[in-house]
Parts: structure tokens; sequence; C-alpha cells
């Protein structure tokens, strides 16, 4: 990957809806050898996909959790089950495997208070391994997701 493909990388983060002539204009190439590149860099699974980002608050998504997962079995059967649950539950938005602590970190989006104890009674007290859960709910966005620093 060089600097053009970290320029491509760059301005599509930025707004993956432009076109490839502006593209083209913005990293300095002509529209063909641009086009080659950005396909290349999908091919090559660089670039997964593209996305909306929409507000939450727009879509009644106010309150942000952050839910500590600690296992009290790591082993392969339980921890490839708890992991395909996690990934078929639209509240939980992120999951990530922990060193520390929390063996998993989720983050979790919900309307209110009511839908959140229903996401732990329904959702989480219900998979398998499960020796604590810890909540910390996020009272506001510091830093939402930017651009990867590709340079």
């Amino acid at each position: 990957m060089d600097s053009i493909d970290k320029q491509i990388l760059w301005e599509l983060q930025l707004d993956g809806r432009l076109s490839n002539q502006d593209l083209a204009d913005r990293v300095g190439l002509s529209p063909s050898p641009c086009l080659r590149r950005v396909r290349q860099l999908e091919e090559s699974g660089v670039i997964t996909g593209y996305t909306a980002r929409i507000s939450s608050r727009a879509v009644d998504l106010d309150v942000t959790a952050f839910v500590r997962i600690t296992m009290n079995s790591h082993s392969a059967d339980v921890v490839a089950d708890l992991e395909e649950r996690i990934r078929g539950v639209a509240r939980i938005v992120e999951a990530y495997l922990m060193s520390g602590g929390a063996d998993y970190l989720l983050k979790v989006m919900v309307k209110d208070l009511t839908e959140f104890e229903e996401f732990i009674r329904d959702d989480v007290r219900t998979l398998p391994g499960i020796a604590s859960i810890e909540t910390s709910f996020a009272f506001g966005v510091t830093k939402s997701p930017t651009p990867l620093p590709v340079n």
C-alpha cells in the first residue's frame, strides 16, 4: 500500500459517497487508475464496506451502556457459543474480546433503561459461561468514530 492508496482510504473515510471523479481529483489521479485502486482495495479486504452514520437520538437510541462480562468457563465450545449469540443481538453494536479484568466489553445502545433491563434479563443473563456482569452508562460522547489514521 503506497501513499496514494492511503490518501484514497482517508478520503473515502471522510466521504464514502464521493464519485470516482471527485476522489480522483482529490488524490491527484485520473479516474481509471483511481477506480482500479479502489477496486483493488475492496478485493483485498482493506475496504470492507460503505455505510451511513446516523444520529442515535434520531432513531430513539438514547442510552449507551458499556457492559463488561467475565466468564466462568473459557472452553472453546462455550466461547464459540457466546460469541455467536453476541453477534445475533442487534442491541450489541460492538463487542471486544479483552485482556485484563473482564473477558468481553460490549457497547450496547437502547431506547431507555427499561429496554436495557430487558436486554440484561433476556439477552445477557442467558449467555453461556457468564460469571459476572458490570455496566457503565455513557453520559455523553467526547469523540465518536472517526477515520482511521492511515497515514
